[in-house]
């Protein structure tokens, strides 16, 4: 069983939970949402730590770091916040790895930093531009149900919701996430995750900085990572899952822009590939981080 450290790191005016195990090459964990914590990559990802020095972190004013007023959070200060972390750990470079959202900010300072990347890993990845980004869009919403498109609309015009209610929240997110593995009671665990480090105030925050982010990347007209992407000489990896609710075409054209790129595409697998195909995400990441 390998033993975890859990600290506060101080950068600049914030604190940022921060979680490691293992040993070796150190990798950052990036979490999606961009309104969630790391909280909802765990146990399964840890198996990264038998191949390197994996460290997580909640992104600043959600989950376990400490709160910040949300008009401060921007695409800037996040990777800002990535490369002081990377500097506290006294590492030249690291190995990034993005999950869901995680992947346009691993694709943000991959691009912003290149030579303080090794390695660069999209995982379940968000499309990189916003013409992808509303393509996707009405297709993900269409695979709802009538029952489950009604439910959403009532809970994000509820007074709970509103306030941050924990149960409202978690109930968007078991609609959101329906059906995200071929599994629903993992889908129940993972959306379980998702809020079990947050306050309503907190919940309420994370909301506004969710649509801070996006306002400044894929919902930006114009916004467009292929093109920086095509840049980019570290070795590079996509994971996706054959039935993702991201098609696999747009991962894809990620891993057509990054010179040498690798996609690897996991068969009868959701958007938490991680959680539901754990062994073979594990084994394709430590080889890949293992190859010379």
């Amino acid at each position: 069983m390998r033993t975890a450290t859990e600290t506060l790191v101080t950068i600049g005016d914030c604190q940022l939970f921060v979680r490691e195990l293992g040993a070796g090459h150190p990798l950052i964990a990036l979490h999606g949402g961009p309104e969630f914590d790391s909280f909802y990559l765990m146990p399964e990802l840890d198996a990264l730590a038998g191949c390197c020095r994996l460290i997580y972190y909640d992104q600043r004013g959600r989950g376990r770091s400490a709160a910040a007023p949300a008009e401060q959070v921007t695409i800037e200060s996040e990777v800002d916040d990535l490369d002081r972390l990377r500097d506290s750990f006294g590492a030249d470079s690291i190995a990034v790895l993005g999950h869901s959202w995680g992947g346009v900010l691993a694709m943000e300072y991959a691009t912003r930093h290149p030579d303080r990347v090794s390695h660069l890993i999209l995982l379940n990845t968000a499309p990189a531009s916003a013409r992808d980004w509303t393509d996707f869009l009405p297709t993900w919403r269409g695979q709802r149900s009538q029952q489950d498109a009604e439910a959403l609309t009532s809970l994000t015009a509820s007074a709970a919701f509103a306030a941050g209610d924990v149960h409202a929240d978690t109930e968007l997110y078991r609609i959101v996430f329906r059906n995200a593995t071929r599994r629903a009671e993992l889908d129940d665990q993972i959306v379980g995750r998702l809020r079990a480090h947050f306050t309503p105030d907190r919940i309420v925050a994370s909301h506004v900085i969710e649509d801070r982010l996006f306002a400044q990347t894929l919902e930006l007209d114009g916004y467009d990572l292929v093109p920086r992407l095509r840049e980019l000489a570290m070795p590079a990896l996509v994971v996706h899952g054959e039935d993702d609710s991201v098609p696999v075409a747009m991962a894809a054209r990620i891993a057509d822009a990054i010179p040498g790129a690798r996609i690897d595409v996991l068969p009868a697998c959701g958007h938490f590939s991680y959680a539901e195909r754990p062994e073979a995400v594990r084994d394709v990441i430590c080889a890949f981080l293992r190859s010379p």
